[in-house]
């Protein structure tokens, strides 16, 4: 799973991992793929991610497509491999357009039929290449989604930029994953 952690084996997990890997397959994803077997290295801080994952994937108050999307940004914008094995299928079965996820992985310019689309994409990629959101931006996002969606929203972009950092560093792959989304 990570060429530069040890292989972690759940018969030597202590009481604490054993909780989060419980948690884990328990909870809404259901599987450990991703950075959940690097975190738990740590325990306190794969349980305290992992349940901030839990709340920026699947209750931020934006559709899954546009988390999604928000995902495959910092996926393209990491050249997280994993992140992004991971996270296509789900934003293509969500309603994301190929041609949009294929343009963000390629670093292009995607063409929007959707509005709220182009808004994600511009917001999370503003953030992530100028370390600021316009005012522009921001006050579309707040007048199409509300701040507490907008909290939330950088919360989500936070949280994804920490798992493809955590699997960038330690070189992790997703499971069944043969083929890399970006040059090494």
């Amino acid at each position: 799973m990570s060429k530069r952690l040890p292989d972690f084996e759940s018969a030597d997990a202590s009481d604490e991992q054993k909780a989060v890997l419980q948690d884990i397959l328990s909870g809404p994803r259901g599987n450990l793929n991703g950075p959940f077997l690097g975190w738990i290295f740590s325990p306190e801080l794969a349980q305290t991610a992992q349940k901030l994952g839990v709340f920026c994937r699947y209750k931020t108050g934006l559709p899954l497509r546009l988390s999604e999307l928000a995902i495959l940004v910092i996926a393209a914008q990491w050249r997280s491999q994993a992140e992004w094995h991971i996270h296509l299928p789900i934003a293509l079965d969500a309603g994301v357009p190929a041609d949009v996820a294929e343009a963000l992985r390629a670093r292009g310019k995607p063409n929007f039929a959707d509005a709220d689309d182009k808004l994600i994409v511009e917001f999370a990629s503003e953030l992530c290449e100028t370390k600021r959101v316009s005012d522009a931006t921001y006050d579309a996002a707040v007048a199409r989604f509300g701040h507490t969606v907008v909290v939330n929203l950088v919360g989500l972009l936070g949280y994804y930029t920490l798992v493809a950092m955590t699997l960038n560093t330690f070189g992790m792959r997703a499971e069944g994953q043969t083929e890399l989304p970006f040059p090494e």
